[in-house]
């Protein structure tokens, strides 16, 4: 009797186990993330006086990281050949850092207090802006060719009709590719430019930030502002992409406090069902599906242990007449 009683409950402690193994492993713990962000004060992106803002909470590769720029910051318009079309932008300006992870913007503890108070700033008062907080990262990984590659790989072409620079610390080989020595060359490539910028031709302009190799460090606040004033003051627009590749990775689990951070604003003209939209929705539905359906599932195996618990007598004695 007793092992019949115990067999049903054994059952449901195995299955349980089964469950809690499968939730464990499609949770993606022990990911190495850095956040990105994509601003535009030149977008002519204004809504009923409304900016445009949008957090992308899913982690992405840097090749993801390159296709959601194109594909949702408009950034194909700019890039892609077969979408040119009249833009208030045009200049794609690419900022590769090397300090930030995804935990520094929610903590605040960063050492360079001024880059993150730049990038939340940014991110509020732009027309349009975008923030991805968490883009995988690796040691051995190129970010600069990475996101190169996807660009290439959305468009479908070589990029033909675009102009590419870079200056920095990059890393690209290329022989169409213009190699920049520093902010003077690239005031002077962008102006050279600029009559071709009217006709449909779009600059891609790379920046790689390396303190470790520049023989005067600056902050990564000084270089990203003045790279975006060297820009400006050629009389072009450019739309930023900011992205950080530390070099040393950290990993830590998904953190949902980072993507509200980056999600709030101050502004009153931030609206407020752009925080959590598409795929976000659709995640959090699933995954409260999820939490029900295990906690439903153990309700269900605890009630059947009780069950076969009971030991219930099969009949009954008659009642004995005095």
């Amino acid at each position: 009797m007793s092992g019949s009683s115990e067999s049903p409950a054994m059952k449901g402690a195995i299955g349980l186990a089964l469950v809690l193994v499968v939730l464990a492993v499609a949770v993606p713990f022990g990911v190495s993330t850095a956040p990105a962000l994509l601003w535009s004060r030149h977008n002519d992106a204004l809504t009923n006086g409304e900016s445009e803002r949008f957090v992308n909470y899913q982690v992405l590769s840097p090749d993801d990281l390159a296709k959601s720029v194109l594909s949702q910051g408009g950034w194909a318009d700019l890039l892609c050949p077969r979408n040119k079309k009249e833009q208030s932008t045009d200049v794609a300006l690419v900022f590769i850092g090397r300090e930030l992870h995804s935990l520094d913007i929610s903590s605040g503890e960063h050492g360079d207090s001024t880059l993150l108070e730049l990038l939340k700033v940014s991110y509020e008062t732009s027309n349009s802006s975008m923030a991805f907080p968490y883009v995988e990262t690796t040691e051995e990984e190129i970010m600069e060719a990475s996101l190169i590659t996807g660009f290439k790989e959305a468009c479908g072409l070589e990029l033909e009709t675009v102009s590419v620079a870079f200056l920095g610390s990059c890393a690209l080989k290329a022989d169409n590719y213009h190699k920049l020595s520093d902010l003077n060359s690239l005031q002077d490539h962008l102006a050279s430019q600029k009559g071709d910028s009217n006709e449909g031709k779009a600059d891609l302009i790379l920046f790689c930030h390396d303190a470790d190799t520049s023989s005067v460090p600056l902050l990564e606040s000084e270089v990203l502002s003045e790279l975006v004033l060297s820009v400006e003051r050629v009389g072009r627009k450019p739309s930023v992409l900011y992205v950080s590749h530390p070099h040393k990775t950290v990993e830590y689990p998904y953190s949902e406090k980072l993507a509200r951070f980056l999600a709030e604003s101050t502004s009153s003209n931030a609206s407020v069902n752009s925080t959590c939209q598409g795929v976000c929705q659709v995640k959090s539905t699933m995954l409260e599906g999820v939490f029900v359906g295990v906690v439903l599932l153990v309700i269900l195996i605890s009630g059947l242990g009780c069950m076969m618990g009971i030991q219930t007598p099969s009949r009954f004695e008659a009642p004995q007449d005095s």
